[in-house]
């Protein structure tokens, strides 16, 4: 099998249930999936290395036991970003940190899920799994896009526990070999290199998927925004959003975003 010349690293903000989600509540309603796509050689090359530095700029970074950036200890200035407590340490990072993901060369691809209006749609050879038709909405734009480039590539997935990891495996694989009801299995079979989906914990400090935690939230905000759903997006949470902007798959022909790099099931 030939190694992949990109890797697509996902994480999302909210979950699958619907228990006790009701029709106003937009924050649990939704689950959003965010994939941050980079180029093998650039990630390991450069990419990493200059993740760890940010992180080595503002904390306390033991070499045995990294800092792992994840979105709700840093929003909550807790465990090592106690120091963001300090106004002038907070805006330093939060400057680098948007200075960074505005160098950093990658695309993006998000997909919001309305979980209530799912439940009796038909998906082809997948159950309606909020997660699961997330990833076969980005799956058809990620392949779609590495076919256009001619490149190959894989998927590596945040883990989020025993039984939902070996229900997303099987989902991944149902779609690599059976296809969906817009591509055949084949589309799919010629630009990813593995028929398996990589998953693992972000406590491996792999820091591409650290960088989807990081912005699948303030993401999945903008698309709720722009559907009239959610009241806008403030501060840093606005800032982030604006400048992943210019990272988005889109059109080749005319630059359109909707559909390509930004995917939205909803009633």
């Amino acid at each position: 099998m030939a190694m992949p010349k990109q890797r697509l690293y996902i994480d999302e903000s909210g979950d699958h249930t619907v228990r006790a989600v009701t029709q106003s509540q937009w924050d649990k309603r939704y689950l959003c999936l965010l994939g941050c796509a980079l180029d093998f050689d650039y990630c390991r090359d450069t990419f990493q290395a200059a993740f760890e530095a940010l992180k080595r700029r503002h904390f306390a970074n033991d070499l045995d036991e990294p800092v792992i950036l994840h979105r709700e200890d840093l929003v909550a200035k807790r465990g090592p970003f106690k120091v963001l407590h300090d106004p002038a340490i907070n805006k330093s990072f939060c400057e680098d940190l948007l200075g960074f993901i505005a160098d950093t060369k990658m695309t993006a691809y998000a997909v919001v899920i309305d979980k209530l209006a799912i439940q009796t749609r038909y998906y082809g050879p997948i159950s309606s799994h909020p997660y699961h038709i997330g990833l076969l909405a980005m799956l058809e734009r990620y392949c779609g896009s590495l076919s256009f480039s001619r490149k190959t590539g894989d998927v590596l997935a945040e883990a989020r526990g025993g039984r939902e990891d070996q229900l997303l495996k099987s989902a991944y694989m149902s779609i690599y070999t059976g296809g969906t009801s817009y591509r055949p299995g084949e589309f799919f079979q010629k630009t990813l290199t593995s028929r398996e989906i990589k998953i693992k914990p972000k406590m491996q400090n792999i820091p591409a998927l650290q960088l989807a935690d990081l912005l699948a939230h303030p993401i999945k905000r903008r698309i709720l925004e722009e559907c009239g759903i959610s009241p806008p997006a403030t501060g840093f949470a606005k800032e982030m959003a604006d400048v992943v902007e210019a990272k988005f798959n889109r059109r080749y022909a005319n630059g359109q975003v909707k559909g390509y790099g930004k995917f939205a099931y909803f009633k």
